[in-house]
């Protein structure tokens, strides 16, 4: 008797059901926020909360219908996740144009939103396998390279706000980096996939810790120059950061090697002080987290107004906060990039604050999963290095903008208004539920023992 070809087997009806469930349920959520924040100003139900949630949950339902047909076993907790946070980004977004602060549209992020949806499954269509980036590992870090140094050429790089980070695209501006941290985790996934096993090796020990050889201190030291690189030239300490942190991250999950963490930390925090004492947009930014009452500070260095702004609205918020649209989180500088999670902490309070990080964890949480049962290394290291990159950029964004560690410039994930960050993390949502799909697939054997099963029911 021939063997049954393996085949992939469809997700359970019941399972299906539930995750169509979850995702009403967050598009629910939303909307009932977006009618709170009418009834505030206006005491009355917003004349296009209809528009806003037919867009939002047909968006859904699409994205819903491409990952049941080309992902079914992925993380079902994932998209509505996603859902989630993207929609109280918009309904911030709403609350600070009815406030008329400036810049603020909730119609174009809806718009970001469903450019974001079609990346989302252009990815999940086109990549059916995500294994086959390896193949790319050093094209991707080409790409990667090429993206990050593209706004510091003439014409096209373009400076907002002292940091040259964009891109002009005609009528649009585009900042690079975003994407460039995906094709950089590629990057890294393939390559220390590759060479893990030298990583690894031990050299002399000191202490407790087994250091690694001096001659394999070359991976560590390229990627601390390139986020030099980026810290100096282009003034963008969040992505900095946020490259370097990731490939450590992503390195002691490759060689479980404590030694890279600590090298690591002492590389970043020598460059650190090092680029404060030569760089002064570096010194002004420690100047202002040490100091951002000083008054000489507010007329000197940038930064510091935004700073004590957002930390009065998380104070006036409490821990119930204000009351969506009852808050004046209009008065905080950049409310609808860089400080929208203060601007939410104010009307929302600390339980809110709370509630937004647990779905962040909840989302990381689910990456990491993924990346444990995944059954190849390279899986398990996208998808580490996907959910690590999610994880530190909340971090850094929620730690700069309550004074925890010094400002960087990120933005709060899927909820910021800008089109850039919105667009690559919709396509990291999509690489990690490709990576989620194939770990938590059945294997061939079992898609046969359950075909012999049903024989053997008739």
């Amino acid at each position: 008797m021939s063997t049954p070809a393996a085949e992939p087997v469809p997700m359970p009806a019941k399972r299906r059901v539930a995750q169509l469930a979850m995702l009403a349920f967050a598009v629910a959520i939303v909307m009932f926020a977006y009618a709170n924040v009418g009834l505030a100003i206006d005491q009355k139900i917003p004349a296009g909360m209809l528009g806003y949630g037919l867009g939002l949950g047909g968006l859904m339902l699409v994205a819903y219908l491409v990952l049941a047909k080309f992902a079914p076993w992925a993380d079902p907790l994932i998209l509505p996740l996603v859902t989630l946070i993207n929609g109280l980004g918009l309904v911030m977004i709403y609350r600070l144009e009815e406030a008329e602060a400036f810049g603020a549209s909730a119609s174009t992020q809806l718009m970001w939103t469903a450019v974001g949806v079609v990346m989302f499954t252009v990815t999940l269509i086109v990549l059916r396998d995500h294994r086959a980036l390896q193949r790319l590992t050093y094209t991707s870090g080409a790409l990667g390279l090429a993206l990050l140094v593209a706004p510091l050429l003439p014409f096209v790089g373009k400076e907002i706000n002292g940091a040259r980070i964009w891109i002009n695209l005609g009528a649009f501006s585009l900042q690079p980096a975003e994407f460039a941290k995906l094709a950089l985790i590629v990057f890294f996934a393939g390559y220390l996939v590759a060479k893990r096993d030298v990583l690894a090796l031990a050299g002399r020990r000191l202490l407790f810790i087994d250091l690694p050889r001096a001659r394999d201190l070359g991976p560590i030291l390229i990627v601390w120059g390139l986020s030099l690189g980026v810290l100096i030239l282009q003034k963008d300490l969040g992505s900095s950061l946020l490259i370097f942190g990731t490939f450590i991250a992503m390195l002691y999950v490759a060689t479980q090697r404590t030694s890279w963490v600590l090298i690591g930390i002492l590389l970043f925090i020598g460059g650190a002080i090092l680029a404060g004492m030569i760089f002064e947009h570096v010194h002004n930014r420690f100047e202002v987290f040490l100091n951002p009452e000083d008054p000489e500070l507010f007329q000197q260095v940038g930064g510091s107004e935004q700073l004590m702004q957002g930390l009065f609205s998380l104070a006036t918020g409490k821990i119930l906060g204000t009351g969506l649209g009852q808050g004046h989180p209009e008065m905080i500088p950049l409310a609808i990039s860089d400080f929208i999670f203060p601007a939410t902490g104010e009307e929302l309070g600390l339980t809110g604050l709370m509630a937004l990080l647990m779905l962040y964890a909840l989302l990381v949480e689910r990456g990491l999963r993924t990346s444990l049962a995944a059954r190849d290394p390279f899986s398990k290291l996208l998808a580490g290095g996907l959910s690590f990159i999610l994880a530190w950029q909340v971090f850094i964004i929620v730690g700069g903008v309550t004074n925890l560690i010094p400002l960087t410039g990120l933005v709060t994930p899927f909820m910021s208004q800008g089109g850039s960050a919105l667009l690559a993390n919709w396509i990291l949502i999509a690489l990690l539920v490709r990576a989620s799909d194939a770990a938590r697939q059945p294997p061939p054997q079992a898609i046969q023992d359950e075909g012999m099963t049903q024989v053997f029911q008739r």
